[in-house]
């Protein structure tokens, strides 16, 4: 019977103890993004500030882009493994002290080596959705996913009018001193407010992992964020672009083979996974292309035909509508995901950025339009951010929530690096000739904007099939109190006490509510999220045996003892004629595609038996001792299958084929046992 935990006067202290963390989580992603969005109206200003070259003052944003891309998948998977919030205090101290290092330089080196320790904190993201997943109820959780994702564009927004004042009144230093004071206030309210969650996953780091996905991902943006300066066909754009794929293709298969992997390929792989990430670059391209158009036709001179002529100042607060748009969609998106779903708010966000981008081609010709089709726009963004990490959560384990937000954090990254290079790219190509001056023509803006539009649509397109798929979640039973969530481990073996790779366990109360799952890394070992102590239906699959169930009382710290699964899935069955069985024929297993899988021969009574293969289309072929042969399709779909084979007597040799066959008998695998 699943336990009941009824209400209390706790529960006030607990509902403003988890708005006091949100509160506090929401205003990291703030200072995040406002740290990174000081800089950028100065970029036209640096090369003479600094004494310096166009390409080379580029690098002020290259260098955060690249910190970010690397520290967001480490940070995350750390935090998973040694506390989330103890890796948000790392980025925090990070950060500002980057920020420290940029306020005090005058050389460019140290500012980019500031600017790069800035953007390590963007992994802040990914973990404070993480820590939200942990310590907010249930039903409060899509709210604040969506203030989290909310407050990112308040920070983009407030950071472009507040460089415009800086610049006005202030030394340009005192961009990096804003940044600064904001991050140790952060620090401090993080290190006060934020408890730290008990979830963690074991095993040791992946650092040969984290060097690879490092080095493929700085290769393939520095193509994408620097094509423009080198130009797309040059040997620096085209070698980053190659050596990045090159890694990639190195480092998955590497993945694949560690035991504690930096990001579980397996799962990511997943189609609810997969899906859901792909989203995220599109959405991530389509966010960027509306900032970035939006603010070159509000700062474009008056004399191209199209531009406004705004300074920075005006840009900003021309642009804070659609912040505040986005931040007022928060609690929309929360109570669409909360009726009908992260999916219906995925695709109800993608459709609208898909419509708003088609509505802007037509109707970008003054003020008004600009700053109306930008805000329709923030309108899908914000419900497409606020639905990504809910449906991650929802498909991940919840040891994994940290580093698997992570990753969809970096693939959004990537979106937006394709974004800006799209737009260099367009905007270099299609231009017009004022006055002896070169600017993009308006032609140019409108190719984007359809990209973007085109980009939204196929992720609308690919919300639909998330709303045929079960959801695989780790969310917590009604019934059972938050915030005393522990994690218990396990080993997964066969009877010879060896490791079974990739077994997937089911966390269930008895009632059957899914409460966590784990697939099982290369040594066997899984961990599971308990809500607290109780009795637990632990169900474990695996391709190849025969599934197994138990019920164990479970607590906190406790090891759940070794899962042995006894018995091997076979494929079997019986080699005849009309005289009886045939001895020492060859049985052969091959895939449809040509690849030979197993093979042997039949015992003296005519019976044959190998390993279940992997689910699939396969032809399996006997030859006699006679050299008689027979062959017959078979299909396996992950249920012991016996399958026999009666060939007639008096063929000639190597004429015979299969007849339909004696007998075949699908062999239905239920629990194997119970402890």
């Amino acid at each position: 019977m699943d336990r009941h935990i009824p209400a209390s006067g706790g529960d006030t202290v607990r509902k403003t103890r988890s708005a006091v963390v949100v509160g506090t989580l929401a205003m990291c992603g703030t200072v995040v993004s406002l740290q990174q969005t000081l800089v950028l109206p100065m970029l036209p200003d640096f090369p003479r500030l600094l004494n310096t070259t166009i390409d080379n003052a580029s690098w002020l944003i290259t260098a955060t882009l690249l910190a970010g891309a690397v520290a967001t998948p480490t940070l995350s998977r750390l935090a998973d493994m040694f506390g989330k919030k103890r890796m948000m205090l790392v980025a925090l101290a990070i950060m500002a002290a980057g920020s420290l290092l940029g306020a005090f330089s005058q050389a460019l080196p140290l500012i980019i080596a500031g600017r790069a320790l800035q953007g390590v904190g963007v992994a802040l993201i990914p973990i404070g959705i993480a820590i939200m997943r942990d310590e907010l109820p249930r039903e409060r959780l899509p709210l604040g996913v969506s203030l989290m994702s909310g407050t990112l564009a308040i920070g983009a927004g407030v950071g472009l009018p507040l460089a415009g004042l800086i610049i006005e009144h202030l030394d340009w230093h005192s961009v990096f001193l804003v940044s600064a004071f904001a991050g140790v206030a952060m620090f401090v309210a993080v290190a006060l407010a934020v408890p730290e969650s008990p979830v963690r996953t074991r095993g040791s780091f992946d650092y040969r992992g984290a060097v690879l996905l490092s080095l493929a991902v700085t290769a393939l943006l520095l193509a994408l964020s620097k094509g423009a300066h080198w130009g797309w066909l040059s040997f620096q754009t085209v070698g980053s672009a190659l050596l990045g794929l090159i890694l990639v293709i190195v480092w998955l298969p590497f993945e694949l083979r560690v035991a504690s992997p930096l990001v579980d390929v397996r799962v990511a792989a997943r189609p609810a996974v997969l899906l859901v990430n792909i989203a995220s670059v599109l959405t991530g391209f389509a966010m960027f292309a509306n900032m970035l158009g939006s603010t070159q036709l509000l700062q474009q001179p008056t004399k191209t035909g199209y531009g406004l002529g705004f300074d920075v100042l005006h840009t900003g607060l021309w642009m804070a509508p659609s912040v505040l748009v986005f931040g007022a969609m928060a609690p929309v998106s929360a109570s669409i995901t909360r009726r009908f779903g992260p999916q219906t708010t995925l695709l109800a966000g993608a459709l609208t950025m898909a419509a708003a981008y088609a509505g802007r081609v037509f109707l970008s010709g003054n003020l008004w339009q600009i700053v109306a089709g930008s805000m329709l726009v923030g309108v899908g963004t914000s419900m497409t951010f606020a639905a990504m990490p809910s449906l991650i959560m929802r498909a991940v384990p919840a040891t994994e929530t940290a580093s698997a937000n992570g990753l969809n954090t970096l693939l959004r990254s990537v979106g937006t690096s394709t974004s800006s290079a799209a737009l260099a790219a367009v905007t270099t190509t299609a231009v017009i000739h004022v006055d002896g001056t070169v600017f993009p023509s308006f032609g140019a803006f409108t190719t984007v904007f359809w990209i973007a539009a085109a980009s939204s649509l196929a992720a609308g397109l690919l919300a639909i099939p998330l709303f045929r798929m079960p959801e695989q979640g780790t969310e917590q039973p009604a019934t059972v109190e938050h915030g005393q969530e522990a994690v218990v481990r396990g080993r997964v073996v066969n009877s010879g006490g060896n490791a079974i790779r990739n077994a997937v366990v089911t966390l269930l109360t008895p009632s059957g509510q899914q409460v966590d799952w784990s697939q099982a890394d290369s040594s066997g070992a899984f961990s599971l999220a308990i809500p607290g102590p109780d009795r637990y239906l632990i169900v474990t699959a695996a391709e190849g045996w025969a599934p197994y169930s138990q019920l164990a009382a479970l607590h906190a710290g406790h090891d759940i003892e070794p899962i042995v699964l006894r018995k091997r899935l076979t494929l079997a069955g019986e080699v005849s004629d009309a005289q009886g069985p045939i001895a020492g024929a060859t049985v052969a297993l091959t895939r449809l595609s040509g690849e030979a899988v197993r093979a042997g021969q039949t015992s003296m009574d005519g019976r044959y038996e190998m390993p279940l293969p992997s689910s699939g289309r396969y032809v399996l072929t006997v030859v006699t001792p006679s050299a008689l042969t027979a062959a017959r399709a078979v299909t396996i779909w992950g249920a012991e299958r016996v399958v026999d084979i009666r060939l007639p007597a008096g063929r000639e040799n190597g004429s015979a084929v299969a007849c339909a066959p004696r007998r075949e008998r699908l062999g239905a695998v239920g629990q194997e046992g119970a402890q």
